[in-house]
């Protein structure tokens, strides 16, 4: 709106058809009168329209003041910084309708603004905490190059190596969970969704996490699930890896065992509707398991451990969510985690 509009002006504008309308009806009536010649109608029919061209124009002053106050306090209302004011009163339902479809959109912005604003924060927190986290394999890597400087035997430089290995690659988890974390908002446009073979994926991520099982000292059971998903692999893959990495974290002795499972939780030789990663460590207290997918919830053993972000499973829980997948775990303390990924079902995989 352009604060030079003269107020008059648009106000005649708005006003030219009623106002025109009653001038030709005027000239009608006198074109008439006159034509008929009817004694005294003339004379008289000036005087109403005298009358009524008075009062109209008290009413075209008194609807022109409101008019002007209408506007200047819409001006008000569009020039401040904050809609402090509340919109002038309608007098029609027209105006009544425009104040609702306005009412509507400042609260869908409002909305729409205190939503970027926590995904700001949430953005901000995660990658404060992150810095954080990122420190202990960098400071573990310096220790450790401090050590092999001092001087040792052939053995404990192995063994340094590989620690320096694993402590390369817990940086690079974390880079690459970064990384995914900042394009979680965007991750529909990077969707791309095709039949994979589960087992394919699976293998994948245990070659990547093979140096960690390797110093770890914990046994691998795989058994193939021969079934297929209908998904993204890049992205059903970074939830594969973020599972074996919890159970690489929270698991001391025993091993991992890798299969599938029907929708009771069965397990199943060929096929089935979950790929089951199973762990034997320390497990999830009882009463923490309905907030594990909450973003930054590390729970009892996150506390005691001082091991757990909580982002790993919020991120798995979101994207399998945007996959269309199911993602649940069954736990108890001291006796293991079980966490099971939806795969595709048949009806799906047929349409393709």
């Amino acid at each position: 709106m352009n604060q030079k509009i003269f107020i008059p002006t648009a106000y005649l504008r708005e006003r030219i058809v009623p106002v025109s309308f009653y001038l030709v009806e005027a000239l009608i009536f006198m074109m008439i009168a006159a034509l008929y010649g009817y004694e005294g109608v003339l004379e008289n029919m000036l005087y109403a329209l005298g009358l009524a061209a008075f009062f109209g124009g008290c009413y075209l002053l008194w609807d022109y003041w409101r008019y002007r106050e209408k506007y200047r306090m819409l001006w008000r209302l569009l020039s401040a910084e904050e809609r402090s004011e509340e919109l002038p009163q309608t007098v029609s339902g027209m105006e009544q309708a425009y104040q609702q479809i306005i009412t509507a959109q400042e609260t869908e912005k409002k909305a729409l603004i205190t939503q970027l604003d926590e995904k700001q924060q949430n953005m901000a927190d995660y990658y404060t905490m992150w810095t954080h986290q990122i420190k202990i394999p960098l400071a573990a890597m310096d220790l450790l190059l401090q050590n092999n400087d001092r001087g040792m035997d052939e053995n404990r430089d192995w063994q340094t190596q590989r620690q320096l290995r694993e402590e390369v690659f817990k940086t690079g988890q974390y880079v690459d969970m970064a990384l995914h974390y900042a394009r979680m908002e965007s991750i529909s446009s990077d969707l791309s969704f095709a039949r994979l073979e589960v087992d394919e994926l699976v293998k994948g991520a245990l070659k990547k996490y093979w140096i960690l099982f390797s110093g770890a000292g914990l046994n691998l059971h795989l058994e193939e699930c021969h079934a297929q998903v209908v998904t993204d692999g890049k992205w059903f893959s970074f939830v594969i890896e973020q599972v074996l990495s919890n159970a690489l974290k929270y698991t001391k002795e025993g091993g991992i065992f890798i299969c599938g499972a029907d929708k009771s939780g069965s397990h199943v030789k060929e096929g089935g509707s979950y790929l089951v990663i199973e762990d034997t460590g320390i497990g999830i207290e009882e009463s923490d398991l309905p907030r594990i997918f909450e973003r930054g919830f590390t729970g009892y053993n996150g506390r005691m451990g001082n091991k757990s972000t909580g982002i790993g499973l919020y991120l798995c829980r979101q994207i399998m969510d945007r996959l269309g997948l199911d993602i649940r775990v069954e736990s108890r303390r001291n006796e293991g985690t079980k966490v099971f990924l939806g795969i595709a079902q048949e009806e799906i995989l047929t349409k393709m």
